[in-house]
């Protein structure tokens, strides 16, 4: 049960940064937190792997600051963020035998963390009076839960 609960928070990470959640759990294979060894996904905790999904994730926190970068919740942005979490939560889940429960409780957090990420990085922008000290807050969020989600298992 509790690795549905952290495929669910890393699927919320996912819809904030769509890029964060997959770099953590690279990073959270690499370093035998989580154990991909023997499946599908092993691949992931690879050096090559890892600092792929590293460097994407870092391209996506300054990517998000610019004031061009589209919302999350068009089709092509929410859709990545649904699939990374789908992704995420099926390898969180996948040693125990529960990654099609993982995936879908990661694309149900992907979903959570998109349509509530917005709002909060809204009203926050409103009450900042611009909107880069809301998304530097939203991207210490990210980074931060995804790290402690990933110790956690």
């Amino acid at each position: 049960m509790i690795l549905y609960v952290l495929a669910l928070l890393i699927g919320v990470i996912a819809g904030l940064r769509a890029m964060t959640a997959p770099a953590a759990v690279a990073w959270g294979a690499h370093l035998g937190l989580i154990d991909l060894q023997g499946t599908p996904l092993a691949w992931l905790g690879g050096t090559i792997a890892t600092w792929i999904f590293t460097a994407l994730a870092v391209l996506e926190l300054v990517g998000d600051q610019l004031p061009k970068t589209p919302s999350r919740k068009v089709p092509p942005q929410f859709i990545t963020r649904i699939v990374s979490g789908a992704f995420c939560g099926a390898a969180v889940c996948l040693s125990s035998g529960g990654w099609i429960g993982g995936a879908i409780a990661g694309a149900v957090g992907a979903v959570i963390g998109t349509l509530a990420g917005a709002d909060a990085r809204g009203r926050l922008a409103k009450a900042f009076g611009k909107d880069l000290p809301a998304g530097l807050l939203e991207d210490v969020i990210a980074v931060g839960g995804a790290a402690l989600i990933v110790s956690a298992l």
